[in-house]
């Protein structure tokens, strides 16, 4: 992208964060917008003007606006898609029911499952089999078919899926329904499973096609949208959207299949952790992303997140493995809570305290926030505990209410537990962090990994709040708090590469593999990425290609993700991959087997080059006058309140160093820094703390 001014936004459950950054200067401006949950695209548009008119700036100076949202997700947790249909194979039209034939929890005799997207009598069957290597067993009923498009045309649907056994391996049945659905019932929204999911899992295509159909007319609208307002204000470069798995695809390409962006926002925070874990020469860090509804957790090695091939959403319990809807889609790799600043603390019934998974959101809120809301959340005990102020809140935009924190907090925990509100405050604080270490810890844990080895990059509004104190029940001893953690996800938009990736199914013995065969569909991937970036202005000498391949020993039911070595690409090295395979899985497992390995997936990655941010050259934000602020009491655990010095944070320079107890503010977040921590401002204004 030419030089200009690059926006970034990033809608939560609470606030839209905005970040511009001036491509010449590597100035940063920040903003900070409640969501409109009903018009999501409201909070953006305005927000997008107030960054603007702050930065002085005007709208035909933009380069396009690149944007994460969690619309996706929230219009399958909120059942707010169209009215879809599903066309199997005969004999498969209840796949979606039977699922994997798996109990999330085995103990529990009226287990719920979420709901089937799709209602029985909307689900059709038509003749067909394909066999898995490709071969026709039964060539495709058209009359059939014609019958069952012409059932759709009446049924009054928005949107279809198409998902025929083993279409991953030939898709010439889908690519024939499809003709013939577009024929019968012209204006259809079609998803193809074999388009968007050329893989293995008849459960997991028929699923992730169906999530795909049922957002898509939805989200689409969402876009137009938000483009024609993007226009009517004079930002006319276009849109930019975020993947679940941290790449940048121009608003076209993402219209095509929108459950690619599931995760769109929190992708952006694992961007922008691993810019901030780069910048201060930290080579494994985590990223503690608490906004004001969750906290997320994402490792990230060598500026690179963890990824995974499958996700779930819309989950009966919100955070328990196997009770929601399974997407085959590249994602980062990450935990998620329901601990967020306005997350809803309770006693249970076994007279504990309980946060969340519920939110405030921003709707009406924290009781603190004086909007309507009238429970406890985390941001209430935040303020009660000291660590939040109630003048300056967003820079003083926002004028909290401690009263009405105060209230809350002792009406629903302080009086039936005995306590006093600053008591049930800490609680609260305690509570969550604790569950937020807890998940990370087990996160690392399930990768072979000890979370005790990555340093803590916080962020989001609540993140910096909490940092120090969740990564001492961690054990990690450093603590990278960047500046402007409260829209750092905003940031990562701005941080991430154009990319785009590809998957195929391939399931054969190593030894069995058809060299030939193989390279071709590589190279059909590859061109079909490079397509898709160029679409976006990538020059071809720019681009980077990355190929892994998901193998397994024969015989068992999960896979681990190798990389394709050159030597396997240019001369067929069967050994070499095979050594890739075995490092990845010894890497994971501490051991190797004696089967042989065998082949299930190919995956290539394209992108352009990651935008360069210089965050040490950028021109400082302007300070106080004084460092010091003065004082505030804050809540220690074993003292109660003791008095803790409050820091502009835009007064810190390089070479600055804080000790804890310290309240180091700006304006869209707090860094509560404990006793014993000792902070130092980097050459990125980031404090590194060593706990």
């Amino acid at each position: 992208m030419a030089n200009g001014y690059r926006i970034g936004v990033d809608i939560g459950g609470t606030f839209t964060d905005l970040v511009l950054l001036e491509e010449g200067t590597g100035r940063l401006v920040n903003e900070k917008v409640l969501t409109t949950p009903h018009d999501p695209e409201q909070a953006v548009l305005s927000g997008v003007a107030s960054i603007l008119a702050k930065a002085g700036v005007a709208a035909r100076d933009a380069l396009p606006v690149i944007h994460g949202t969690t619309l996706v997700a929230n219009a399958l947790i909120e059942r707010k898609g169209v009215k879809v249909a599903l066309v199997t194979t005969a004999g498969f039209r209840d796949v979606l029911e039977i699922g994997k034939e798996w109990r999330y929890d085995i103990y529990d005799l009226s287990i719920r499952v979420p709901e089937p997207l799709v209602p029985r009598a909307l689900r059709f069957e038509v003749g067909e089999r394909m066999l898995a290597d490709g071969t026709v067993r039964a060539a495709l009923d058209e009359a059939g078919m014609r019958k069952v498009a012409a059932a759709i045309a009446a049924s009054g649907v928005g949107a279809v899926a198409i998902c025929f056994l083993h279409a991953y391996a030939n898709d010439a049945h889908e690519r024939r329904a499809e003709a013939i659905l577009r024929e019968v019932a012209p204006g259809l929204r079609i998803t193809r499973a074999s388009a968007l999911v050329p893989e293995l899992g008849e459960y997991e295509r028929a699923s992730t096609a169906v999530a795909n159909a049922y957002v898509q007319p939805v989200f689409d609208a969402y876009v137009q949208r938000l483009e024609e307002g993007l226009q009517k204000g004079g930002l006319t470069r276009g849109l930019y959207l975020m993947l679940s798995d941290g790449g940048t695809v121009t608003a076209e390409a993402a219209r095509a299949f929108p459950i690619r962006l599931v995760q769109s926002g929190p992708a952006g925070g694992a961007q922008a952790a691993a810019l901030f874990g780069a910048l201060a020469s930290e080579r494994r860090v985590m990223a503690f992303d608490m906004g004001g509804t969750t906290a997320k957790a994402c490792l990230i090695e060598d500026g690179e997140p963890d990824r995974a091939v499958e996700f779930e959403v819309a989950r009966v319990f919100r955070f328990k493995r196997g009770s929601g809807l399974p997407l085959k889609v590249p994602v980062a790799d990450m935990i998620e809570i329901g601990a967020g600043g306005g997350s809803i603390a309770r006693i249970d019934r076994l007279g504990l305290v309980q946060v969340g998974p519920d939110s405030s959101g921003s709707d009406p809120g924290p009781a603190c926030y004086g909007l309507g809301g009238t429970l406890p959340t985390v941001s209430d005990a935040d303020l009660m505990l000291g660590y939040l102020d109630a003048g300056s809140f967003l820079g003083g935009d926002m004028v909290l209410k401690r009263e009405l924190a105060e209230q809350a907090l002792a009406e629903h925990l302080g009086k039936p537990l005995g306590m006093s509100a600053a008591e049930a405050a800490w609680a609260i604080h305690e509570t969550v962090n604790e569950a937020m270490a807890q998940a990370a810890s087990i996160h690392a844990l399930e990768k072979a990994k000890r979370v005790s080895d990555y340093a803590l990059v916080a962020l989001g509004g609540a993140g910096p709040v909490h940092a120090c104190h969740v990564a001492r029940k961690m054990g990690v001893k450093r603590v990278i708090a960047p500046l402007g953690a409260g829209v750092a996800s905003a940031l990562g938009m701005l941080a991430a590469p154009t990319a785009f990736a590809i998957g195929r199914a391939q399931v054969a013995a190593l030894s069995a593999l058809d060299l030939k065969a193989t390279a071709a569909m590589l190279g059909a991937l590859e061109q079909e990425g490079r397509d898709l970036v160029a679409g976006a202005g990538v020059p071809a000498a720019a681009v980077a290609v990355r190929r892994t391949c998901l193998m397994r020993y024969a015989g068992q039911g999960h896979e681990v993700e190798a990389a394709v070595p050159d030597a396997f690409i240019a001369a067929g090295d069967r050994a070499a991959l095979a050594e890739s395979f075995a490092s990845a899985y010894r890497a994971l497992y501490g051991r190797t087997e004696s089967a042989e390995p065998e082949t299930v997936s190919w995956r290539v990655v394209v992108s352009g080059p990651r935008p360069r941010i210089d965050l040490a050259a950028a021109p400082r934000p302007a300070g106080g006058s004084r460092r010091v602020k003065g004082e505030r009491p804050c809540w220690v655990a074993g003292q109660g309140f003791v008095p803790a010095a409050v820091i502009d944070r835009y007064a810190l320079g390089p070479g600055d160093v804080v000790e804890g107890p310290a309240l180091v503010e700006e304006r869209e977040a707090t860094l509560v820094l404990p006793p014993g921590a000792r902070a130092r401002c980097d050459a990125a204004l980031s404090l590194i703390i060593d706990l």
